[in-house]
């Protein structure tokens, strides 16, 4: 797999990284586009990745793949690469999803609502919070799977944490912190993750998963 990184300057346009990116789309040589993401103030950044084509979306970003994960039909689009390696990380531990209570903190539509949705495939009850979100704490404490995604250095208390639930950190700020209080949690939770080293890895596994795949979708290859 060959990377090209493409650089542009702080003061580019929305107009401009839509140029850059429609050009990218009509290389044949290009399997996959990942735009980094946050993007300067001034870019309308969904325009931005809407500019990427479906079937080269292998970060999972643009409403083609978001619908294909709502309605859980792969073959249309490629999931979030953070949720999707989550689910990959869930499956390889033997995680039993199929009637359990799922809470997901933060509703990002790169993060949040597609965990959300991939959950819900696998037949959990989920409940998304968010800032406005009533009492917190007593929502977390019903869950039996915890995913914090919020951006907030150790918000997710330990005493939030039923005992025996599963806390998949899907933060990382300043300092290697998550969005859990790690040893707190830890304490309660019969599974966690770690940040660094955690959900991260796996982000990037998946990203470089599905590059192949749209390789060989574009190439009309068997992507098993």
């Amino acid at each position: 797999m060959k990377s090209m990184r493409v650089d542009m300057p702080d003061t580019t346009t929305t107009e401009q990284l839509v140029k850059q990116i429609t050009e990218l789309a009509k290389d044949k040589s290009v399997h996959g586009i990942l735009l980094q993401h946050p993007v300067p103030d001034q870019i309308n950044e969904r325009l931005a990745f809407e500019a990427i084509p479906g079937i080269k979306d292998v970060d999972g970003v643009t409403i083609q793949s978001f619908g294909a994960v709502s309605f859980d039909l792969p073959e249309y689009g490629y999931g979030s690469c953070t949720p999707a390696g989550i689910m990959r990380l869930l499956k390889a531990y033997d995680v039993k999803l199929q009637g359990v209570e799922a809470v997901v903190i933060g509703r990002s539509p790169i993060l949040g609502k597609p965990m959300a949705m991939m959950l819900l495939a696998e037949h959990a009850t989920v409940t998304i919070c968010h800032s406005r979100t009533q009492d917190l704490p007593s929502v977390v404490r019903r869950a039996d799977i915890v995913v914090a995604a919020v951006g907030r250095p150790n918000f997710v208390q330990g005493d939030w944490i039923k005992p025996g639930a599963i806390v998949i950190d899907a933060g990382y700020n300043e300092g290697n912190l998550g969005d859990v209080d790690y040893e707190a949690a830890a304490q309660q939770a019969s599974m966690i993750t770690p940040v660094p080293g955690g959900v991260g890895p796996m982000t990037i596994a998946t990203l470089i998963d599905q590059t192949a795949i749209g390789a060989a979708r574009q190439l009309g290859l068997n992507d098993a």
